[in-house]
């Protein structure tokens, strides 16, 4: 049955909350394209309009009522803000926001990310020579920026499209990036090379559109990029350890970029346990709990010692899907997020692992904002380290 949404919602969220419902409920493929060029229609408008949150407030009332339209609406959104059509010197061309996500993980202080003009000219030219179609373009921004510097809504990622895409055709706009400063305290993180590709219209963007695809040629186009990156970018990640994702798709890019820095965080605060506070892997315990509202949101992981059921360190594992935010157990067979986290802690040496049952809320500290995180016993606590060991990791640069 299709939900009714309050009064309270705008005219346009109504719009576009009615027109995912209808093409949730199609029958067919030419039903599909029926609601789908009206929906896109209503998505460049709202996109485009003084109000910025009318996509998020239908996917907000969407998401409430569990409705199956809320994936339509989210897989549309997406794709009408990171790509839309420009034109040119008459001539028509396709625009896409696209990133590379360059995943550091470090026992030092990460660093800033700045570019120097050489360096983002050399990533502009092996983005041309190795990814990039013939016909295609780009602009690109000249620094990498981390996660809380990206668009924050369907509205500023069209922004940043439009912007770019006009700078790649030759004028001078730049997208509006806000000026944030990332915690100090981070020892695994993501930064972004993001910039917009424009063909002109129906050209394909990537060196791996061919009329015969092939696999293998997308996997050698990936090994060539992050080889360049590395020959780039390594004198800026001194003392990090380097993953280079290819370029791709603004939200497929750093859908991947969330799943991939998981680990590596947790990979990371082992290390740094390790290294800097001295403490091996074999004298520490875990407990992972899961923690939310009324669904799993994010795995809290806690340390201890094996002397103590104190806290030291606490990490976070994000639940980026249905799957992993449900509170049933994965069906047998499967591999589900605790014995992923188990499994990787065990991978660093890390044996005595506690899995603690129930869903905890997400407490944090009120002086600090810090998340709690639980002990052996299941008692939720902000993480202290001992007196002894200096909690700052060392700046190399």
């Amino acid at each position: 049955m299709p939900s009714h949404p309050s009064s309270a919602h705008s005219k346009a969220s109504l719009v576009l909350i009615s027109l995912a419902e209808a093409l949730s409920h199609s029958g067919s493929q030419l039903e599909d394209l029926f609601w789908e060029e009206r929906l896109g229609q209503a998505l460049d408008k709202a996109l485009t309009a003084r109000h910025r949150r009318t996509v998020e407030a239908a996917l907000d009332h969407l998401l409430d009522q569990h409705s199956p339209a809320y994936d339509v609406l989210i897989e549309q959104a997406e794709t009408h803000s990171e790509s839309l059509r420009l034109t040119s010197d008459d001539q028509d061309w396709d625009a896409l926001l696209f990133s590379a996500p360059c995943l550091a993980w470090t026992r030092y202080q990460l660093p800033e990310g700045r570019l120097h003009e050489p360096q983002a000219q050399q990533l502009a030219e092996l983005l041309r020579t190795t990814v990039l179609a013939p016909r295609a373009r780009a602009a690109m921004l000249p620094e990498l920026i981390r996660f809380d510097r990206l668009p924050q809504s369907f509205h500023e990622a069209r922004s940043w499209v439009q912007a770019m895409g006009s700078q790649a055709l030759g004028q001078r706009d730049k997208p509006a990036v806000r000026e944030v400063e990332s915690p100090a305290d981070l020892l695994a993180d993501a930064y972004f090379l993001v910039g917009v590709i424009v063909v002109p219209r129906g050209d394909a963007l990537f060196q791996w559109q061919t009329a015969e695809p092939d696999a293998e040629a997308r996997k050698a186009i990936t090994t060539r990029w992050a080889e360049g990156c590395s020959q780039i970018l390594d004198t800026v990640f001194t003392g990090c350890r380097m993953e280079y994702l290819a370029p791709d798709a603004y939200y497929t890019s750093t859908r991947q970029a969330d799943q991939a820095i998981r680990p590596l965080t947790l990979k990371a605060a082992i290390t740094w346990l390790q290294t800097a506070a001295k403490l091996p892997a074999a004298d520490l315990r875990c407990a992972i709990v899961a923690c939310g509202e009324q669904t799993i949101e994010e795995y809290r992981i806690g340390f201890c010692t094996r002397t103590s059921n104190d806290v030291i360190y606490g990490c976070v594992w994000p639940a980026l899907s249905r799957e992993e935010s449900a509170l049933e157990q994965s069906p047998e067979g499967e591999v589900d997020t605790w014995d992923a986290i188990a499994a990787l802690l065990r991978e660093s040496g890390i044996q005595d692992i506690r899995r603690l049952p129930g869903l905890q809320g997400l407490d944090y500290c009120e002086d600090c904002g810090a998340p709690y995180f639980p002990n052996m016993l299941g008692e939720m606590q902000h993480p202290e380290l001992p007196e002894e060991i200096d909690p700052e990791p060392l700046q190399l640069h």
